[in-house]
């Protein structure tokens, strides 16, 4: 939807009425009308106006077509000035000593049009979706190490679990018979038997080393009592 205001014969020069229309130019109805509120400019008001008779013009087009239009959806698509006639508007203006200027006094033409179609994109927007396309083509080139470092982890892993599920093999005791039980009681009976003999003979051999000095001993102490 779209719609368009005019202010004519505007008190005033263009050049210093564009001043003031630049500042709104492509911006939201509703920040349009916040910076005219705030602008410290004579046209400022005149312009606000003609914005208001514009999104008033928008939404009565909107009803006799019956079309829902949001005024807050409603954008400045074009704005600008135009000088308006100057014949029959100079003027004398006294100066020192006697003398008198002329001065040259202006009229200008206001237009503002206002639309709800979406937004072309900028140079900046433009700009902004093409460094997102960057990043995200990037992203996977960065990533990539990340995911090849995870997986020799995913492959210990997997090591680990292999050899957690490998069987350890049994190994079937062999089952003796009666005869082998018996043969086996003999045998560990004759090793103890052995063994004893070794034992006597260890204590018997060393009885024999300790013989030969208690005998020089003992003769010993009968030389000393007969003495």
């Amino acid at each position: 939807m779209e719609a368009i205001a005019k202010t004519k014969y505007l008190k005033g020069s263009p050049r210093k009425a564009r001043l003031v229309i630049d500042m709104i130019r492509g911006v939201n109805v509703s920040r349009a009308l916040a910076i005219l509120k705030f602008t410290d400019k004579r046209a400022a008001a005149p312009i606000a106006q003609c914005l208001n008779s514009a999104i008033a013009n928008a939404t009565y087009l909107a009803e006799q077509q019956n079309i829902a239009v949001d005024p807050d959806d409603l954008w400045i698509r074009t704005c600008f000035v135009d000088m308006g006639p100057t014949k029959g508007r100079k003027r004398m203006r006294p100066a020192p000593q006697g003398r008198a200027y002329r001065e040259q006094r202006h009229y200008c033409h206001i237009t503002i049009q206002v639309t709800s179609d979406d937004k072309p994109k900028t140079e900046k927007d433009l700009k902004a979706d093409a460094a997102k396309a960057r990043k995200a083509a990037e992203a996977p080139t960065v990533k990539a190490p990340a995911k090849k470092a995870a997986a020799p982890k995913a492959e210990k892993k997997a090591k680990t679990e292999n050899v957690e599920e490998v069987e350890t093999p049994v190994i079937a005791e062999a089952v003796e018979t009666p005869n082998e039980v018996a043969a086996n009681v003999e045998a560990k009976g004759d090793a103890e038997v052995a063994d004893a003999k070794n034992a006597s003979t260890k204590a018997e051999a060393q009885s024999n080393e300790t013989k030969p000095a208690d005998e020089a001993q003992q003769k010993i102490n009968e030389d000393l009592e007969r003495q």
